[in-house]
């Protein structure tokens, strides 16, 4: 029974200054590198994912182009691939990451399931080769993305455990709803 840790989404846009910046993101990113060094033995598989989306079009829907966002299911543009917004923050160190996936090339995507790698592996794929049976969860926002591949984990018949100080939401409200929730359906909050 391996296990995997997934790093969702800590990416310049959504940390401090960023086009979708969420208060904690940078802690979240030092906090991540910090984890890493102690415990990266721990994990045979740690997957870090990016919000990539395609520059010349809406993303289907996911970016608002001629309403302003509702900043449910429509977004200003952000983490554009290629863009500095898209990229890692600097405070996140990528070293011990074994797989990168995209997610969101052209349609709106919140799971880090729903990425794939350079070579075009899915997550469920690489999971599934290594016989991984446990993840844990770090990443932003809880209230979105981490708690959007928290449940696809579940969903997967993972064990999953939510580091929940390498974590931060968008709104304080909507965070803890999404930890309740996820507590709800079967995930370990652990500090």
């Amino acid at each position: 029974m391996g296990k995997a840790l997934f790093i969702v989404d800590v990416q310049n846009d959504f940390t401090e200054g960023g086009a979708l910046g969420v208060e904690g993101g940078a802690a979240v990113a030092a906090g991540v590198t910090a984890f890493l060094r102690e415990h990266a033995d721990d994990y045979e598989v740690i997957v870090a994912s990016r919000d990539w989306h395609d520059a010349d079009n809406d993303n289907g829907g996911h970016f608002a182009t001629d309403d302003e966002p509702d900043f449910v299911e429509s977004w200003p543009r952000h983490c554009v691939a290629g863009s500095p917004g898209a990229e890692y923050h600097p405070a996140f160190d990528t070293s011990r990451v074994t797989f990168h996936v995209h997610k969101g090339q052209g349609v709106p995507a919140y799971s880090l399931f729903e990425g794939r790698t350079e070579a075009g592996a899915t997550v469920h794929e690489i999971l599934e080769e290594r016989g991984i049976h446990t993840i844990d969860v770090a990443g932003i926002a809880t209230d979105y993305c981490v708690r959007a591949s928290a449940l696809d984990a579940l969903a997967h018949g993972q064990h999953v455990r939510v580091l929940t100080s390498l974590i931060a939401g968008v709104a304080e409200t909507s965070s803890q709803a999404a930890l309740a929730e996820l507590a709800h359906a079967g995930a370990e909050l652990v500090d």
